[in-house]
């Protein structure tokens, strides 16, 4: 059973920062791209970040390039995303995912729990 196991959502006032972590098991991503995922109350999903586990190259939308980096750590099995400099409107749940297809937004196979990042200002 493919699990993703996120952790590092929370509360924080507009400026600060999170990290967020997602724990892959049962699950290699040899060959294949994860991501974040945000969605907000109201609205509809929306890719955040990308990378290819190969250390191919990653993408970010462009609300959170220069302010969010994911990257990877592959002996833990586990995809970050640091996020700095937190702005209200990054308000959402955030979701790891993996398999993206094509390594694009478009569709993954395997989603996580959701985290909640809260941002006031």
């Amino acid at each position: 059973q493919v699990q993703l196991v996120e952790s590092g959502g929370g509360s924080v006032q507009a400026g600060g920062s999170l990290r967020l972590s997602c724990a892959a098991s049962g699950y290699s991503y040899s060959d294949k791209c994860m991501g974040w995922f945000r969605q907000a109350p109201g609205k509809e999903r929306e890719g955040v970040a990308l990378i290819s586990t190969h250390g191919d190259g990653t993408y970010y939308a462009d609300s959170v390039k220069g302010r969010f980096t994911i990257s990877q750590d592959n002996a833990k099995n586990t995809v970050y995303l640091q996020m700095n400099n937190l702005k209200p409107e990054d308000t959402a749940m955030y979701y790891c995912a993996a398999n993206l297809r094509w390594c694009r937004f478009d569709a993954a196979d395997y989603w996580g729990q959701g985290t909640q990042v809260t941002v006031s200002s």
